[in-house]
């Protein structure tokens, strides 16, 4: 086993391909890379469906964003060009990456402008609070990219649809956080991009040193800062991922003290609750159904109940979905 894994080694660091490859490769990145206006067009139309679909909780109208979004591919020259020390694709890569990322949330910023909503739900919330489960998204993803790009066969817009799902949404809800001053809302979505960013940028980076397009001895500096700057951001996604199972945990605590414990919910149907973590304290909206109608007081008495049950402070918000009954 030993000697099978030796000799897996050996044939790594002698794995190249030719000199034409690289040099078709490179031409490439480099037009990829190279902002020009289909990319200016792709970047608006993907930024205007995902920024709509998110004021709209819409998850289909997201999808839909994230299938033309072409943030992919200046990332994935700028990961080449960083890992064989090509400066000018490097520097395309950035300057198209920059230039889109700040496009987009300008252009989110306005929308929210025109549009005016004051609340946004589970879609924007949800990329406010970036976890390592994330990180392991944009790796996987990232891979995916720079595998299908030495590998012309795999299609690509699987790997468009693979990708994209972890760039414009993000940078979208920084716009309509900051239409809004909402500074946690903008923060949270700017660590999702930018652990996003990196991971892919990693990811692809691994792939092509992995598929002998370039030299491991070439590689070691860019590769270094890379994994020092995904590392710096393992912290906060860490406490990140301690507070989501925490939340988790409060929600599914918060949901069985409410039905087992309160008659307020022996006469309503709970259909469902969410939480939004956001604000201070935590705002829980729970949408049921029900014969009878429920009052202030009631909705006050059970936030006392929660308060001492759970030993934190929770804001409750009914929405009721009143059942009326018919007869002849």
């Amino acid at each position: 086993m030993i000697q099978n894994a030796s000799e897996l080694i050996k044939n790594f660091q002698h794995k190249r391909v030719e000199a034409t490859q690289l040099e078709e490769l490179q031409t490439e990145l480099l037009d990829e890379s190279t902002p020009s206006l289909t990319y200016l067009i792709l970047t608006v139309a993907s930024c205007t469906i995902a920024t709509l679909g998110l004021i709209t909780n819409s998850a289909a109208v997201i999808i839909g964003a994230m299938i033309i979004a072409p943030l992919m591919l200046p990332i994935r020259g700028l990961a080449y060009g960083a890992l064989t020390g090509n400066i000018l694709l490097f520097r395309r890569g950035l300057i198209a990456i920059v230039f889109g990322t700040l496009l987009s949330i300008g252009l989110a910023y306005c929308i929210e402008l025109l549009v005016g909503i004051s609340t946004f739900d589970t879609e924007v919330l949800s990329r406010s609070k970036p976890t390592l489960l994330d990180l392991g998204i944009a790796v996987t993803a990232g891979s995916i990219g720079g595998y299908a790009k030495v590998k012309p066969t795999i299609s690509g817009t699987l790997v468009g649809t693979a990708i994209a799902v972890a760039l414009m949404p993000p940078i979208c809800v920084i716009g309509l956080g900051l239409a809004q001053t909402n500074w946690s809302l903008s923060q949270g979505a700017a660590v999702l991009y930018l652990t996003n960013l990196l991971g892919i940028t990693l990811a692809c980076m691994l792939t092509f040193l992995i598929m002998g397009y370039s030299f491991i001895e070439r590689a070691g500096a860019a590769l270094f800062w890379t994994l020092l700057l995904t590392g710096i951001l393992l912290l906060p996604l860490s406490v990140s991922f301690a507070q989501l199972v925490r939340q988790t945990n409060l929600e599914s605590n918060l949901k069985n003290a409410l039905l087992t414990k309160t008659i307020t919910f022996e006469r309503m149907e709970l259909l469902k609750i969410d939480a939004n973590w956001l604000t201070h304290p935590p705002q829980v909206r729970l949408i049921v159904r029900t014969k009878e109608t429920v009052t202030p007081k009631q909705v006050g008495l059970l936030e006392k109940f929660l308060q001492k049950e759970m030993g934190q402070p929770f804001t409750l918000i009914f929405e009721i979905s009143q059942v009326k009954e018919v007869r002849r």
